[in-house]
């Protein structure tokens, strides 16, 4: 008789994955055979660390509370529209059709909830439905998440300087409030003239507008500094304004003067009364001589402290070498004259001005981020999309802060998070964002899942598991220890601190 008898045998097994087999090149060649696969791909696998984010700072609360929804109603909701919006302008794409190479992407998708994305027309309709008090709402939503991320980041500045400047949107189509102005590149053309106020610090959008293509009025751009106080955050203590010459007037001493705002603004209308003994250089070796001196424009109510440095003009030669000598004292100088609050020495005064430089790379930054797009012919719709554009761009300067902190306590060490920080926008696509992913569904798990051949992919995970960290945590804003925050005071987070 032959008996069976069946045993448990424990046996090894041994993975033989790609991670534990040397990778082989392949060979790809004009005869390279291709298909399909029924897999969900996505080159936009960043998006997740996008996901993550809008769940660690609430955003769904903020934008419930601040935004205040058109008389449109979406079947995706307002939340599902504007997150797809701002995805769109994530990714890179700044005009509404571009939603058409968007439509079957697995990480938008998903995300949404939806097989496919809506038709273009669907998003078109929406931002066409959007006005003035959208406008307003996205700035407050700005606002709020500033004082979560700050919070996060540990960022806790007493001083910040806000630098403000104007640009120019061409438009060659027929839009409400296009106006002939200034244009150094079309000249006489038709176009908006936007204004925007950046944070020094953080180099990221405080506030703006929307304008029509005239210069910026005096009452104006008053009216514009009296409304900073709404979305500073709130452990901003003081504040260092700084501007060209286009916006120096009465109106805006006055504004600055009134909100307790310490202010630099370059002249172009003055021409203040220097004394011809009072130039001194600040090193001896330097060229470059400084005055400053109390004096009273005409049509301003009270006198104001004025600096100037003096910059010598190369002598020009005529005839046989000679040397052209100037008529008068001030054709030898080039000057550039400001008006300030700040009692220092007019070298130190001027020095502080010149950090504002870096404010021209923000607006550009801006401009190829989105803000050049003109989605409407109605000037009210084209407002809130602007402000759309620029909650965009604040999202990628928040994000580049965390990923920072996340790279700083990965093995990549603080030179790494330093240069994530400091990198364009560009360029923190293409660390961030612009990874290959494929979505998996097991179990009923669904997985992200990223190639380990990418060298991204480690710094890509070390700032996913610091947003894990953080979204494990009470939220620091919660912490009545910490500075307190101005904006989203909404009951019940009270218990939700108690309970915490």
């Amino acid at each position: 008789m032959v008996k069976t008898k069946k045993t448990a045998t424990a046996v090894n097994v041994i993975n033989q994955g790609i991670a534990h087999m040397p990778s082989k090149a392949s060979k790809i060649g004009p005869s390279t055979a291709y298909d399909t696969i029924g897999e969900r791909l996505s080159p936009f696998g960043g998006l997740l660390g996008l996901i993550k984010f809008f769940d660690l700072v609430g955003f769904k609360e903020v934008f419930d509370h601040c935004y205040k929804p058109p008389c449109r109603q979406p079947q995706q909701g307002h939340y599902r529209m504007m997150c797809a919006v701002l995805m769109l302008l994530f990714i890179g794409f700044n005009r509404i059709w571009h939603f058409l190479y968007l439509q079957m992407d697995s990480m938008l998708c998903s995300f949404l909830g939806v097989e496919k994305l809506p038709y273009v027309t669907t998003f078109w309709r929406y931002i066409n439905s959007l006005g003035i008090n959208q406008d307003h709402s996205l700035l407050m939503v700005n606002s709020a998440l500033r004082e979560r991320v700050w919070h996060l980041c540990g960022k806790e500045y007493k001083k910040i300087h806000i630098d403000i400047d104007t640009t120019v949107e061409t438009v060659f189509g027929d839009q409400q409030g296009v106006r002939k102005g200034h244009n150094t590149k079309y000249r006489g053309k038709l176009g908006f003239r936007p204004v925007l106020c950046f944070i020094e610090e953080t180099r990221e959008y405080l506030t703006g507008r929307l304008r029509k293509g005239e210069t910026l009025s005096g009452e104006e751009f008053g009216k514009l500094i009296r409304s900073f106080s709404k979305h500073l955050p709130g452990c901003v203590e003081e504040v260092v304004l700084r501007a060209d010459g286009e916006f120096i007037s009465w109106e805006a001493v006055l504004a600055a003067s009134e909100m307790g705002y310490d202010f630099i603004f370059a002249n172009k209308v003055c021409r203040p009364p220097f004394k011809p003994k009072g130039w001194y250089k600040a090193h001896e070796k330097d060229q470059i001589e400084y005055n400053s001196c109390m004096y009273q424009p005409e049509g301003w109510e009270a006198e104001q402290y004025f600096v100037a440095m003096r910059i010598p003009l190369e002598n020009t030669r005529s005839g046989k070498g000679g040397v052209q000598h100037e008529l008068f004292e001030d054709n030898k100088y080039k000057y550039r004259i400001f008006v300030t609050s700040l009692k220092r020495k007019a070298h130190k005064v001027i020095k502080e001005y010149d950090k504002r430089a870096d404010c021209e790379n923000l607006v550009g930054e801006s401009k190829r981020e989105g803000l050049s797009a003109i989605p409407s012919r109605k000037f009210a719709n084209n407002a809130a999309y602007f402000q759309i554009v620029m909650l965009a761009y604040n999202i990628w300067r928040w994000l580049k802060l965390l990923a920072g902190q996340g790279w700083a306590e990965n093995e990549k060490g603080a030179a790494s998070s330093d240069a994530i920080v400091s990198n364009t926008i560009r360029i923190a696509r293409l660390k961030l964002l612009m990874i290959a992913a494929k979505i998996t569904d097991h179990a009923n798990v669904t997985e992200v899942k990223y190639s380990e051949h990418d060298s991204r992919v480690s710094g890509l995970f070390g700032f996913y598991k610091h947003l894990d960290k953080l979204r494990s945590k009470a939220r620091p804003w919660l912490d009545p220890r910490r500075w307190k925050c101005l904006h989203l005071a909404t009951p019940g987070w009270e218990l939700a601190l108690n309970s915490t």
